[in-house]
């Protein structure tokens, strides 16, 4: 079967994994990729701070959680740290969001919202996408 597809996602932009510990996982996340990260950033939406590393076309994204509340040590406290989403950049997000409604995706955010990175983001609720939450992003800062 396929489907009509009218907005493309352009590309992996990042992984993003929750950590409890945001200093020793950037240590140990530094001695894997061979890199250091290039940014550290706070979403106080979210009641996160992140971390990236630039490896190739991907980044990684570190989680670590600002509040007990937050959605990160929810997630952390639930499933323990590892793999939390993979985000796919699109050209206009808002677009996106609505073709992903209509083709029957359960959205968690009907609207974009700011994100890290100079990035809006949403996300699809994983109960509709095979248990991996995905977050759809669009790039508003370079």
């Amino acid at each position: 079967m396929y489907f009509a597809v009218n907005f493309s996602m352009n590309k992996l932009e990042h992984i993003g994994i929750a950590v409890a510990n945001l200093e020793a996982s950037e240590a140990l996340f530094t001695r894997l990729l061979g890199v250091s990260p290039y940014k550290r950033e706070v979403v106080e939406s979210e009641h996160v701070i992140t971390s990236f590393f630039q490896v190739g076309d991907v980044k990684i994204e570190l989680l670590a959680a600002t509040q007990e509340s937050s959605t990160i040590a929810k997630f952390i406290e639930k499933k323990g740290e590892g793999l939390h989403h993979l985000a796919f950049e699109v050209d206009n997000l808002s677009d996106s969001l609505t073709e992903k409604c209509n083709q029957g995706f359960e959205l968690i955010h009907t609207q974009p919202k700011p994100g890290a990175d100079g990035k809006i983001i949403a996300f699809l609720h994983p109960k509709s996408t095979n248990s991996v939450l995905t977050e759809l992003c669009q790039t508003v800062i370079k």
